[in-house]
């Protein structure tokens, strides 16, 4: 084997995704997956009347994982042709059951067949990855639901939110993810029995004309190979739009993960919540302070390049000519386990940043005290309203003394002395008791902490129940 060091090996699988993602995508998953489909399909036809004893099965049984690469390798430099050279392989262990191997079959009934096992694999497993991800991130939520930090709309202060409340949206946009994950696992159908254009012609010949029987062998394919149905028609392969849809349902994982990734990254910036950071790690080689936010980091970058795959699926569906064309196959075969390994590797690294985040409570209260006096306003003026003023007059006055305290703390950095100057303004109807009762911050919070018990109970709750036997899944990163 040639030393990978002087090749290029893609740090998907070297730094990123798990062991089994990588494994699902591997050349001995893929073959083996064919050498399933073919014993489906001579199991179906024996059951159809075809004559094929059951030594024949149970040969083809007995090696499916029992594969010589450097045969089939060696046949595919003379035929050219992937499959032509795994029959070959596949016959030549299984001398008995060689003249019914791919029986009625085209190339694409092991391709097609197979690539829709092998993806559902990936999204269960992607599954359980999300809901272990929601399970994490839920328990932060409910942990922090009392713990009031400043909102930020356009980056700027706004009305204060709770760490945990904060934490839903992140864990909302996960839920919408295994959803459509979950939708697509539920609704996957394969390929099925059809022939080389879609016609099942080359079964109907087979069975004598017997187009019950032709129907049953797609319907008997499809459930012994563990699925519930095969699409009703096709061309040479499955309509290419099912894997833009996959992928467009993955893609949403980034989608989320990138967003959860910049929160993360800008709440660090502010010293409010950090990433985990181990006890060694340096954040650059000249500045020994640093602690650099690099998991979100990873995941907003890993995030980007999932996030585009869905466009060249949409492009592949989109040009494939009448029944099929071949511009279909190179790319899926680097497209799709690349997306896959990528969904896997961002939510490896997300639930690794989720058990770990550090709440810096000190940094967040101090934050609210700063713009505190900003905030309070609204409830200034409702409570100046409710003795008899203005509202208009006294959003103009406080909007004046509001401009002129952030002037002194940006341009000469004096403290905040906004509710002082209200306090003093006698065409404002207010104490500095009344002010003072104005600034309990739990008065600015809302429904914050009800909305996550509530959020999770409804949401998550169901999930915890759905994956009881997945969670607990513990994420450790490569680098």
């Amino acid at each position: 084997m040639e030393d990978e060091r002087k090749i290029h090996v893609n740090p998907l699988i070297k730094r990123y995704a798990s062991s089994e993602m990588s494994e699902l995508f591997s050349e001995q998953k893929r073959f083996s997956t064919w050498r399933k489909c073919w014993l489906a399909l001579a199991e179906a036809e024996k059951e159809l009347g075809l004559d094929i004893e059951q030594p024949q099965l149970d040969e083809m049984r007995d090696n499916i994982d029992n594969i010589d690469y450097a045969e089939a390798e060696k046949k595919e430099k003379e035929l050219r042709h992937d499959v032509l050279a795994h029959i070959h392989a596949f016959g030549k262990v299984c001398p008995k059951a060689k003249p019914i191997i791919h029986l009625g079959a085209t190339s694409c009934f092991v391709t097609d067949n197979s690539d829709q096992l092998i993806f559902k694999e990936g999204l269960q497993s992607i599954a359980k990855r999300l809901a272990n991800l929601i399970d994490s991130l839920s328990k932060f939520a409910d942990e922090n639901k009392d713990v009031a930090t400043l909102g930020f709309t356009h980056f700027q202060s706004a009305q204060p939110v709770t760490v945990g409340k904060r934490a839903t949206l992140w864990i909302q946009d996960f839920v919408i993810d295994l959803k459509q994950i979950e939708h697509f696992i539920d609704n996957i159908e394969l390929r099925g029995a059809k022939g080389t254009t879609g016609t099942q012609a080359s079964y109907l010949e087979l069975f004598d004309g017997d187009q019950s029987k032709v129907k049953e062998l797609d319907r008997l394919v499809a459930k012994k190979l563990g699925m519930k149905s095969a699409l009703p028609v096709t061309g040479q392969t499955y309509t290419r739009k099912l894997d833009t849809m996959m992928l467009n349902a993955l893609s949403g994982i980034a989608e989320s993960a990138h967003k959860f990734s910049n929160d993360i990254r800008l709440l660090q910036h502010l010293k409010e919540i950090e990433e985990p950071f181990a006890k060694k790690q340096k954040g650059s080689s000249a500045m020994a302070y640093k602690r650099n936010p690099i998991r979100t980091e990873r995941i907003a970058s890993l995030s980007r390049m999932l996030i585009l795959a869905p466009q060249n699926m949409a492009m592949t569906q989109a040009t494939q000519w009448l029944e099929r064309s071949l511009d279909d196959s190179a790319i899926r075969r680097i497209v799709i386990p690349q997306s896959f390994l990528l969904a896997d590797a961002i939510l490896n690294i997300c639930l690794n940043v989720s058990e770990g985040l550090v709440v810096y409570k000190k940094i967040i209260k101090k934050h609210i005290q700063e713009e505190l006096p900003f905030i309070a306003t609204e409830n200034i003026i409702m409570h100046c309203v409710s003795k008899g003023g203005d509202r208009q007059a006294l959003h103009t006055q406080i909007r004046d003394h509001s401009m002129e305290a952030a002037r002194r703390i940006k341009e000469e950095g004096l403290s905040n002395d906004l509710l002082e100057r209200i306090a003093s303004d006698k065409n404002i109807d207010i104490t500095k008791e009344e002010i003072a009762a104005t600034l309990d911050i739990k008065k600015f919070i809302g429904r914050a902490p009800e909305q996550v018990t509530e959020f999770i109970e409804s949401e998550v709750t169901p999930i915890r129940k759905r994956y009881k036997a997945s969670l607990g899944m513990k994420s450790e990163l490569k680098v």
